[in-house]
């Protein structure tokens, strides 16, 4: 049997280690899989208003452009009544397994907080009791970031996405008829995507604590980093520029703001080191 979380973690032989990392996993599984139960049963709202949300002419998001364009009197494709592509089914199961699959992922959005509890509920053992202090915190800190992303991508990018793909055409020759899994899965890795690189500070922080980052070495690497976000603002945004620089933009600022963490992470490392000195 495992021993119980408050003693200490250095008596605790590998196996219990792995008994304790085993029961935090089940216990977040749970969690998704609760969470994507009520997701199962809310099908209509999951997918008529959330997922196909975004092909919609009276998105927010489109609706926001098009006054833009509106303003400034140019013809926008935001400002249409439709988008001209139809979603379909190809595949027997095609519908119920979109539906299965798609409640998983709205369960793990929606349980992170959670599961991010689990997980610092396993490594906070380890940690000295002047930075366990600091658990709700960075739980607050990391879930609300993380939710920014998945709003970034599902209010920005997603549609930015779909609204280029959809409408573009080599020939009107062939017409755009999308598959469900395909379109989902637009907007799936909008999502997904951009809330991992929203935890880029957290990210940062934890690797300065470990001593593998420092504000130096990122500032040295800034350039290269750049030039690593917009492939990556490449990968999951439409290929035109536009697109690209408006997922870089939030991404840079968040690799500057992970320089300044940096910078106070040792500062307060440096200071505390000087008080154990004396």
């Amino acid at each position: 049997m495992a021993k119980t979380a408050n003693q200490n973690p250095n008596e605790m032989s590998f196996l219990d280690h792995l008994e304790e990392l085993r029961w935090h996993l089940i216990r977040s599984t749970f969690a998704i899989v609760i969470v994507a139960c009520v997701a199962f049963v809310m099908k209509d709202f999951i997918f008529d208003t959330i997922i196909f949300g975004p092909k919609k002419m009276d998105f927010p998001t489109y609706r926001f452009f098009c006054r833009i364009a509106t303003f400034f009197g140019i013809d926008s494709e935001f400002c249409g009544d439709s988008l001209p592509f139809t979603i379909q089914n190809r595949t027997m199961a095609g519908q119920f397994s979109a539906h299965i699959w798609t409640s998983i992922w709205a369960g793990f959005i929606i349980a992170f907080p959670y599961v991010l509890w689990e997980l610092w509920r396993f490594i906070s053992p380890g940690l000295h009791a002047n930075e366990r202090k600091y658990s709700k915190g960075f739980i607050l800190v990391a879930s609300f970031l993380f939710f920014l992303g998945v709003l970034f991508g599902y209010y920005v990018v997603a549609p930015l996405s779909i609204n280029f793909l959809g409408t573009y055409q080599v020939s009107k020759e062939v017409l755009n008829e999308i598959d469900i899994s395909s379109f989902i899965a637009t907007v799936r890795a909008s999502v997904i995507a951009c809330g991992i690189m929203f935890e880029l500070p957290i990210i940062i922080f934890f690797l300065t604590k470990v001593g593998l980052v420092t504000p130096e070495v990122l500032k040295k690497y800034r350039k290269i980093a750049l030039v690593m976000v917009l492939i990556l603002s490449a990968i999951i945004t439409p290929p035109d520029v536009a697109s690209q620089i408006v997922v870089a933009v939030p991404v840079l600022i968040l690799y500057q703001i992970s320089i300044y963490i940096s910078k106070v992470v040792l500062k307060k490392e440096a200071k505390k080191a000087k008080q154990n000195a004396k």
